[in-house]
């Protein structure tokens, strides 16, 4: 049986120290399942442990720890696999987590794309899937494209729907914390105002967890990418349109609104053009997607043998063209690295984080720009923030926001008390 005992003492210590944000996440509540839930972190942490060494580990009796363990067998995500090492009489029995018993699914809806990954319970991807899509001014066609998507990627999977544990979504759009529903009309006009993210969770009756697709970015290469290792990081995602995530101690940073973030629209020239926003010369209106295929229009004249003048100036053959070397398309870069570093050498003189990450989709720039960057940086930073911030490109690439969404509901649904008794479908 439980010790009485056991749950007060788990309560007021949680007997073991763990960097990963899961381990973290212990329930202090006085009831034994989340006693069970603070057995199956550590069990998922170390990945094979004893009996005994749980005892020891979190400081519980041998008989609270088998009642929660017969428990935690019955649900599926942990299973006795053997015999370990004996210091001395009967050799232990290996209790090993079951990364594999369900799996997670994050969702990137771009402004240019939807994307998908799956993930296993250690984050492991089993799928990718991505397709370009106008997600500004189609929200109808948008929401049915990620149900396809969705269908898609869990069939290729044995079991998938089945197995799905929670979905995360990663939006082009500030979300509140307190109205996850709603989206910026200002950044996303067409779609009013409404997500409407509840239909992914009527269809698939599983927890659905959202956030800014640049903070998702962040957690990402955070816990699994680029930013491995440091606990202050500032990701800034180019894309069609420019934001920036925030990792702050370990955690994503959102500010009071969900707002922190909008790199986009710092206002860089004061007689610049109006932003959607209302303000003059944001960042947005420089380097995003849209300044940029305009900007290819008015460099032609002094570059008309780019191989830009016969093709439509999107981003994807702005990309081509830097590649190629072509001046124009480098001219157009050199341009976008001096205004991304002014926002990046504001923030770095504010919060002096350890490390800057530059990410989205967009590598040809992130490689251009990088060290132009760097240089700005150096120059126009206070020399204490210089010594201690590098400037890197992500590891993730096209996967950042998806792989995000994904591990923020992991993170989410691992603190949930017996989140692990959830039925599958």
């Amino acid at each position: 049986m439980i010790d009485p005992k056991d749950i007060s003492r788990l309560s007021s210590n949680a007997g073991y120290s763990q960097s990963d944000s899961l381990g973290r996440r212990i329930v202090d509540r006085w009831e034994s399942k989340p006693l069970a839930d603070s057995v199956l972190h550590l069990i998922w942490h170390k990945h094979q442990i004893s009996r005994a060494e749980i005892a020891r580990e979190l400081g519980l009796s041998r008989s609270t720890v088998t009642e929660v363990v017969k428990e935690l067998l019955n649900s599926g995500f942990v299973k006795e696999v053997g015999s370990g090492i004996s210091s001395g009489g009967r050799k232990p029995i290996v209790l090993e987590f079951q990364n594999e018993a369900r799996i997670i699914l994050g969702i990137d809806i771009g402004a240019t794309h939807v994307a998908a990954t799956l993930i296993d319970l250690s984050g492991e991807v089993l799928a990718f899937v991505k397709q370009d899509h106008f997600v500004r001014t189609d929200p109808k066609g948008t929401r049915n494209l990620v149900f396809e998507i969705c269908d898609a990627i869990l069939s290729e999977i044995k079991n998938g729907s089945k197995r799905l544990l929670c979905i995360g979504v990663a939006l082009p759009s500030p979300v509140d914390p307190n109205h996850p529903e709603w989206l910026s009309e200002v950044v996303i006009p067409a779609w009013r105002g409404h997500s409407e993210i509840d239909l992914l969770h009527r269809h698939f009756n599983v927890p659905v967890y959202v956030d800014n697709d640049a903070n998702l970015g962040a957690l990402a290469e955070h816990r699994w990418g680029a930013g491995r290792g440091v606990k202050d990081l500032t990701y800034v995602k180019l894309g069609y349109g420019v934001g920036a995530g925030f990792i702050l101690n370990g955690e994503v940073y959102r500010g009071g609104t969900g707002i922190a973030g909008e790199m986009g629209h710092i206002p860089i020239k004061s007689d610049g053009e109006l932003c959607e926003c209302g303000l003059k010369g944001c960042l947005v209106t420089l380097v995003g997607g849209k300044a940029m295929e305009t900007r290819v229009e008015e460099l032609l004249s002094k570059y008309p043998d780019s191989m830009l003048a016969d093709k439509l100036a999107t981003l994807k053959n702005i990309e081509i063209a830097a590649g190629k070397q072509d001046a124009l398309a480098l001219q157009l870069f050199k341009e976008t690295a001096e205004y991304v570093s002014i926002a990046i050498t504001g923030w770095i003189n504010m919060m002096n984080p350890r490390r800057v990450i530059l990410g989205g989709d967009r590598k040809e720039l992130q490689q251009q720009i990088l060290n132009p960057i760097q240089v700005k940086i150096r120059d126009c930073s206070i020399v204490g923030s210089v010594d201690s911030t590098e400037v890197r490109t992500g590891e993730l690439g096209e996967k950042a926001e998806s792989m995000g969404a994904a591990t923020l509901a992991l993170e989410e649904v691992f603190s949930e008390p017996g989140f692990y008794m959830r039925k599958s479908l």
